[in-house]
């Protein structure tokens, strides 16, 4: 939408219209927002006329930074996210479970429930993502003491602390339901639609038979031992130097496996085995310490570790599919060689998931490199 001319300049409605890098294409919603920055602009003591645009995310939700009347007192996030598309509370709810376990979270400073217009405490303007991008060239292992090691060592406390927050019976479960209806994108959305395999009766069966496999030692590893669940931990949802943490409000209650698998095997950047092995040995060594049920068997735990990871990567390879053929977000699926990697990579590991490294190979036109024959 672009700005009108009838308006004064200078008002907050014209600020909600012209703002640097933001455009509305309901102009019925443009000007709810520019009443709301408006009243809430004057009772925070914000100027409406920094406002820009600060990021959007995979889902229908967006950013914006603005910065407060005295310069000195920093900037504050105003999320915009339609309620018709987006649920907040669970975001309220999760952000105030992380304020009491400690962790840096964004402090909800207002919100304005009926419209989805939420103003933040802003925890900076890097992610860890950037910040390791900045550092380039990248060290595949970077050593203790690094600041890349140090950020994930950071990250690893973080996790540590909301973990020992958990309780039952806070957050929705991460049950079998629930991992069933992720593991079905892959089959529906990166198979099917993505590449135009069709899923045959015989695909199916092999399919649901992996993923029993999967959600049994996904809900039963390390004595079924559940968690807070952050379920994106990862560099592109933590900020830096100071660690910030973003995008949780899909918490769940689930295996204690998740959120290191998440962070070790990212979305968005790969990292040497070795490195991987490191910070995971890490965080179990951290957490066992601090008496999170994580098993007393390093081996154990990393096999776990790599059968959650399985499940994540089956599910992003559906979601980033369904990202770019229903939401009109391509760019997604640059990543998905990475994911096939990873999943290809843990299904040769174990003998039991030899057919789906098979599969895997079949549905992306490569020849298996390994002698398993099934």
């Amino acid at each position: 939408m672009t700005p009108s001319s009838s308006k004064p300049a200078g008002s907050p409605a014209e600020a909600a219209h012209s703002a640097q890098g933001i455009v509305w294409s309901d102009p019925v919603r443009a000007a709810a927002f520019a009443r709301w920055l408006s009243v809430t602009s004057a009772a925070c003591q914000l100027d409406p006329a920094t406002l820009r645009l600060a990021s959007a995310d995979a889902s229908f939700r967006r950013y914006f930074r603005i910065d407060h009347m005295d310069r000195s007192a920093g900037s504050c996030i105003i999320m915009d996210a339609p309620p018709a598309l987006e649920d907040c509370a669970p975001f309220v709810k999760i952000a105030a479970l992380m304020a009491d376990a400690g962790l840096n979270a964004p402090r909800v400073l207002a919100w304005d429930e009926a419209q989805g217009f939420m103003l933040l405490s802003d925890l900076g303007s890097q992610t860890m993502m950037q910040v390791i991008q900045q550092l380039a060239p990248l060290d595949p292992f970077p050593p203790a003491g690094s600041p890349i090691h140090q950020m994930y060592m950071d990250a690893v406390d973080a996790l540590i602390a909301w973990q020992l927050s958990s309780r039952p019976g806070v957050l929705p479960a991460y049950d079998d339901a629930l991992l069933s209806r992720e593991l079905q994108l892959f089959p529906d959305w990166y198979i099917a639609r993505h590449r135009g395999i069709t899923v045959d009766a015989g695909m199916q069966d092999k399919l649901a038979g992996f993923f029993a496999q999967i959600k049994d030692s996904n809900l039963n590893s390390l004595g079924g031992a559940r968690v807070f669940v952050h379920r994106d931990f990862m560099p592109r949802n933590l900020m830096a130097p100071t660690l910030g943490v973003l995008d949780f409000q899909d918490a769940v209650y689930g295996p204690i496996t998740y959120d290191i698998a998440s962070l070790m095997r990212d979305a968005f950047l790969s990292w040497d085995e070795e490195f991987v092995l490191d910070i995971t040995v890490r965080y179990w060594q951290k957490a066992r310490k601090a008496g999170l049920p994580v098993g007393d068997d390093f081996g154990e735990f990393y096999r776990a570790v790599e059968w959650m990871g399985l499940q994540r990567h089956l599910k992003i390879l559906g979601i980033f599919a369904r990202l770019t053929l229903r939401d009109g977000k391509p760019h997604y699926l640059a990543d998905t060689p990475r994911f096939i990697k990873y999943a290809r990579s843990t299904a040769s590991r174990y003998r039991q998931l030899g057919p789906l490294m098979v599969l895997l190979d079949e549905i992306e036109g490569n020849e298996t490199r390994v002698g398993y024959t099934f």
